[in-house]
């Protein structure tokens, strides 16, 4: 494609501009309330779902009973805070379906996470949750600048994993069309893109470099396809990424959130003229942030760990669910009622203590991507030296950079990890497409200190 045919076609989806509101038509009901309307609505939806869980499901009712309340003590938003959590470990000491709150005869799908910690968290639907999911995403792609008539080229997982199914049912019911291209076979995905000729892919954001990656490979411009928004999800991702696939692509890269244990992809979306974090939807979904050691209940604005309460759910009902993810909820904007979440970039569970220092693989990430001369794909190997803890930090150089400039890479970002985080690295520079690559959630980190 010419230079001049590509910059004749804005990245602006169906004329939709950064700042200008979504068209007034193309609002649901829930997204034309007013902050003060909606809190009335959740309050209902809240009392009614505590007691749905309460009454249907006996870890909760014998939760609740240890700690002292009961459905009808919520008696306002703020008096969620004295019921008890809810843990993955009470998803999976129940196995497989002790925390559904309705007969099985009435659960038309579940879902399952990996399980590769453990024993897989089992999440069940009726056809109730499984329509108000679809429609969740499907307002989903809309925020982000999906209209009736798209093609969706959807590389989620299809299977026990959410993200697939998830994606596809609400890509239909926006109007979409959808390809369901699931993960995998990468150079076989590029040609359907550049043969479908889809408006939006749906993926996680390392497997979308992993695409761009092949875009190249065979010798084709990213920038010159049919793409004009990819909506990626699943895993945390910065500001610099966004950039790298913005820029690589010529397309609006925005953020969904969602997890198996709330309901899966289609909590929260970023929407696409602002692109300033995730506007939850909180019709469906009540959110908190606490304290991570304390459970604390945190004011607006200070980060901390996200939890989620449903208020529609019917087969798997969660109250006050620990996602461990880290953000801050903040005030809306594109959508006024609901509240964004920054957009979460580490999670309690991936922080590494490194002598002391708390580490992030989001930190190595900011560092590599802002770094000339290598490619946005690395990996984190911890190992121990005598009695202390070591890392290594391994990133791919881009094809055709000399000796010269991977030297100058690798110390760049070892100052970088040393001024910025606070700990000393090695950094190795390896050949292009030697590292593992993402074809779904990615797992940065490999920790051999006990191997």
């Amino acid at each position: 494609m010419t230079s001049e045919t590509t910059a004749s076609r804005a990245p602006e989806p169906m004329g939709q501009r950064r700042g200008e509101p979504l068209p007034h038509d193309l609002l649901d009901d829930a997204e034309r309330l007013t902050r003060e309307q909606l809190r009335e609505l959740q309050l209902d939806r809240l009392r009614r779902s505590l007691r749905h869980a309460y009454d249907n499901v006996e870890a909760y009712r014998e939760k609740f009973d240890a700690a002292g309340v009961c459905p009808d003590d919520c008696r306002s938003l703020a008096d969620l805070s004295r019921f008890p959590f809810t843990m993955k470990a009470d998803l999976r000491d129940t196995y497989p379906f002790g925390m559904f709150a309705v007969p099985m005869d009435q659960v038309r799908r579940v879902h399952a996470s990996s399980g590769t910690t453990g024993r897989p968290t089992v999440v069940g639907y009726t056809e109730n949750d499984l329509s108000m999911w679809a429609g969740l995403v499907a307002r989903s792609i809309r925020a982000a600048g999906g209209r009736p008539g798209h093609k969706v080229h959807i590389s989620y997982g299809y299977g026990l994993f959410t993200g697939g199914l998830g994606a596809h049912y609400g890509a239909e019911r926006a109007g979409c069309l959808v390809i369901p291209a699931s993960g995998g076979m990468t150079a076989r995905q590029v040609q359907i893109i550049q043969d479908f000729r889809p408006e939006i892919v749906m993926v996680t954001p390392s497997y979308m470099l992993t695409l761009l990656d092949e875009f190249e490979r065979q010798g084709i411009d990213p920038r010159g396809s049919s793409l004009r928004v990819g909506i990626f999800g699943a895993e945390p991702w910065t500001e610099e990424m966004r950039r790298e696939i913005e820029e690589r692509t010529d397309i609006h890269a925005v953020d969904i959130y969602g997890l198996s244990e709330v309901i899966g992809p289609g909590v929260a979306q970023e929407c696409v003229e602002t692109k300033d974090g995730l506007h939850v939807w909180e019709d469906h979904f009540y959110p908190e942030v606490v304290d991570p050691v304390t459970g604390e209940v945190l004011p607006e604005g200070e980060e901390g760990e996200l939890v989620f309460t449903s208020l529609t759910k019917e087969a798997l009902p969660v109250v006050r669910y620990r996602t461990r993810d880290l953000t801050r909820l903040l005030p809306g904007t594109a959508r006024p009622a609901f509240r964004r979440i920054q957009k979460i970039t580490g999670r309690c569970d991936d922080m590494i203590i490194l002598r002391g220092v708390n580490v992030f693989p989001s930190q190595i990430e900011e560092i590599v991507l802002r770094t000339p001369g290598v490619a946005p794909h690395f990996q984190i190997r911890l190992t121990r030296r005598g009695r202390l803890d070591h890392m290594t930090v391994l990133v791919e150089t881009r094809p055709g950079a000399g000796p010269e400039q991977r030297e100058a890479a690798a110390g760049t970002i070892a100052k970088a990890v040393k001024g910025g985080i606070g700990i000393t690295a090695d950094v190795t520079i390896v050949e292009p497409e030697t590292l593992e690559r993402s074809v779904g959630k990615l797992r940065r980190v490999k920790d051999l200190r006990e191997a």
